[in-house]
């Protein structure tokens, strides 16, 4: 039963406000991250109201709050509420709103504004916020100015209940309303005369109808409407006539992540074509699902020899194309027929091959007769491959005892508390989980920012996905870390753990891989960019604990298990320069000998 509606209201602002939140209430909404300003004074109240049943959090800085919504949403799937001030306030969500738009996560932005008469003629704290995201949101939209009338509260609950579920269709993503007040702000009298409002308002009744159901996703199969039965697509027969076909589990971070491996799984042995997993994907945490698991691909295909004799007619590409640079490189020489599996209505193929998009998830697909043996060469041929080169990784990483960028990820991927969740932030950590990312049973769940690919709001996203989540991990580098320190402001709002896993290089290590590194100068200045930075003083600033690692059995030591609350640093010192020669000479070197 909700809560009646409260009976002393002293503005239209404060029941327009009422209004926006039961209804989110109603629909679901249990987290609203509030940015302090004094333009969205009636929503900071309203969400106050609401708590418990919404958890509303106060966060300083807009962009830190945007991304701490976004890794609320990823880790829960459900959409996350930003609430702030007006002016260049709602500029700072920008980069969460393109990440969000690009990874499908569900974002409502509500950006309070100042009303129509008060634009244009420089009135402070006032900008243009009428499409401030361009055409990132699923959907956007400007709200008329509070009133009492009670039809005009039909239109405020009928807005809301459609930007809640544009949030999640056709595919989950940011949805942006611009909601302009009048003053007073505070819970003062406005001069209207609410007691005819106060008489005739029924809460529930005119609530009644809101549910916290899931709205019925929008597909483009028109069979398979919210009324029909839903039927899975049957294998089509050229892909079964194909005995030189891969699958490739790309980027993703599904909701269900094991049935999402576990679909894949049963769509290769169908076939008998071996799955290419990428780091990013789940598959690599579900290993025992799937027989023919390949992980070591961008290090096969460094042996041109091999790339050659691998070389595939049909390749189904399930979610995002991973992030090796070897393996675009190889199917675009080799143009395969391909095929992307896919529920978005996203362009998802950026090397413009002969692919087609089915519209569906990799669940949808009927898995037929489950035969464990290879009905060709070609199979065997990549198992062989990864067997020998997953053999000479492990030996290698095995025997190195000083501290090195590039053993982490693969230390990290045996000695997590299963089901661990993992954000991995982007430039060379994602790559050395790709190269390097050992397939594990772990059922570890890993996050990243990989629709835009930037290295905005790392630590905020990371404290929203373990925020009131089982104890998570985060593997980043120093300069994504510095990029959003202001992220360390949330300690005192944050429920959970987090560890920090800290490589610190003293720069931007990805830069040392590209042509650019043999240029210096202008290179250390402006590419590895050092920031010589002591971590433990700015650690104790935020009154984080810092702790430098010094042995690859003390980083074992701090990860299993995983404390409960707070929040810490442990930092791995690298040398930025040696770590780019190690894989300079060992990336080409782990497949050089295989044959198969």
């Amino acid at each position: 039963m909700f809560d009646l509606m409260p009976i002393a209201f002293k503005n239209v602002n404060q029941v327009w406000a009422y209004i926006l939140t039961e209804t989110l209430k109603r629909l679901g909404l249990t987290c609203a991250i509030i940015c302090p300003g004094s333009r969205s004074t009636p929503l900071a109240i309203a969400f106050a109201e609401q708590v418990p049943e919404i958890e509303a959090i106060s966060i300083l800085d807009e962009r830190s709050a945007a991304f701490f919504a976004l890794g609320q949403a990823q880790a829960t799937g459900r959409p996350v509420v930003l609430v702030c001030t007006s002016g260049t306030a709602g500029a700072n969500f920008y980069s969460a709103v393109i990440e969000a738009s690009y990874s499908r996560v569900p974002l409502l932005i509500l950006t309070t504004d100042r009303p129509p008469e008060l634009r244009d003629c420089h009135s402070g704290q006032t900008v243009d916020q009428l499409r401030l995201y361009g055409n990132y949101p699923n959907w956007q939209t400007e709200l008329a100015l509070p009133s009492a009338d009670l039809g005009m509260l039909a239109y405020l609950r009928q807005m809301v209940i459609h930007s809640w579920e544009r949030t999640q269709t056709p595919t989950k993503g940011p949805v942006h309303l611009n909601i302009p007040f009048r003053d007073p702000l505070a819970p003062l009298p406005d001069g209207t005369d609410l007691s005819y409002l106060q008489s005739q308002f029924q809460p529930e009744d005119f609530f009644t109808e809101i549910t916290s159901t899931t709205p019925f996703p929008i597909t483009p199969y028109p069979q398979r409407g919210p009324h029909l039965p839903h039927s899975l697509l049957p294998i089509p027969q050229e892909w079964k006539k194909c005995d030189r076909g891969i699958i490739i589990a790309g980027v993703a971070q599904p909701q269900q992540p094991q049935e999402y491996a576990k679909a894949i799984a049963q769509l290769s042995q169908t076939l008998k074509w071996p799955v290419l997993a990428e780091g990013l994907s789940p598959v690599r945490n579900y290993a025992e699902l799937n027989p023919y698991l390949i992980s070591t691909y961008d290090l096969i295909l460094r042996n041109q020899q091999l790339a050659k004799q691998l070389a595939p007619e049909m390749v189904i590409q399930v979610g995002e194309m991973p992030t090796s640079k070897e393996l675009r490189n190889w199917i675009n020489a080799t143009q395969p027929r391909r095929w992307v599996i896919d529920k978005s209505d996203q362009n998802l193929d950026p090397l413009h091959g002969r692919t087609t998009h089915l519209r569906i998830s990799v669940e949808d697909i009927k898995a037929e007769e489950r035969n464990l043996s290879f009905s060709s060469d070609y199979g065997k041929k990549w198992c062989d491959a990864e067997a020998k080169v997953r053999l000479v990784v492990d030996q290698t990483m095995g025997k190195i005892d000083e501290i090195i960028e590039s053993k982490a990820a693969w230390l990290i991927s045996q000695i997590l508390p299963p089901g661990t969740p993992l954000f991995i932030a982007n430039s060379m950590p994602v790559r050395d989980v790709e190269y390097f990312w050992k397939p594990n049973n772990l059922g570890v769940r890993s996050h990243f920012n990989r629709g835009a690919n930037g290295i905005d709001g790392t630590l905020s996203t990371a404290l929203g996905i373990a925020h009131r989540q089982q104890s998570s991990v985060m593997l980043t580098g120093d300069l994504a870390l510095l990029h959003d320190t202001n992220g360390f402001l949330i300690r005192n709002k944050f429920v959970g753990h987090l560890t920090i896993v800290l490589i610190n290089n003293n720069g931007g290590g990805i830069f040392e891989m590209l042509p650019i590194a043999k240029f210096n100068p202008p290179f250390e200045e402006f590419f590895g960019t050092p920031q010589d930075i002591d971590f433990a003083q700015l650690c104790a600033t935020y009154n984080v604990q810092h702790e430098l690692i010094t042995s690859w059995q003390q980083l074992q030591q701090r990860l299993s298990p995983l404390p409960a609350t707070g929040i810490r640093v442990l930092e791995l010192q690298t040398n930025r320069k040696a770590d780019a020669k190690w894989r300079q000479d060992n990336l080409r070197k782990f497949a050089a000998d295989v044959v198969i």
